[in-house]
């Protein structure tokens, strides 16, 4: 008798103890079912009827440049419609806004081993990185376009340069001269 009473205690005991691990209901995101995106089996496509989660509602591909980099910025520029239909997957199984979405996809294209860390270590409690706005304080918005302009400026002066005095051909040439084909 006593036995079963000291494993009755301990069991609810056990049971208490492993539900206070248990995310409580109050931090559970609640969504709207029907204002999210769904897929559409007839197009095989993710669709919205929203305007707030429709393309463009968001930022625009140089707010990928700037939150991103150049990587997710061409994948978004060739692919817009790739691009936005996994945003919409996005939106539609993490229940979030577009822009935090965008967030995700452009954190995503540029380092996906890097995200993927960064989610599982969010499910086990590290800290939400923003991905949204990832970036874009001011400061930093200032360094990245003196940097991006002065990359571009560099490149392009040195591609400018070198069909200008055909530094470029020169230099071949010597090449297939040392190497002996000419």
């Amino acid at each position: 008798m006593t036995r079963t009473i000291l494993s009755s205690i301990f069991v609810a005991a056990l049971i208490g103890y492993c539900s206070a691990f248990a995310p409580s209901q109050s931090s559970v995101r609640e969504t709207s079912l029907s204002m999210a995106p769904r897929f559409d089996k007839t197009s095989e496509k993710w669709i919205t009827d929203v305007p707030e989660e429709m393309e463009g509602s968001s930022y625009g591909p140089i707010g990928t440049l700037y939150r991103a980099g150049p990587k997710p910025f061409f994948t978004r520029v060739f692919n817009p419609d790739t691009y936005d239909q996994a945003v919409l997957k996005y939106m539609a199984q993490d229940g979030c806004d577009r822009k935090e979405a965008q967030g995700n996809m452009d954190a995503f294209l540029e380092n996906p081993q890097d995200w993927g860390f960064q989610k599982v270590s969010e499910q086990n409690g590290a800290y939400k990185k923003d991905y949204a706005n990832a970036n874009m304080e001011p400061k930093q918005v200032i360094l990245t376009t003196v940097w991006g302009v002065g990359v571009v400026y560099f490149l392009a002066s040195l591609v400018y340069n070198g069909v200008q005095d055909q530094a470029l051909v020169g230099s071949f040439h010597r090449t297939m001269e040392l190497l002996g084909m000419e």
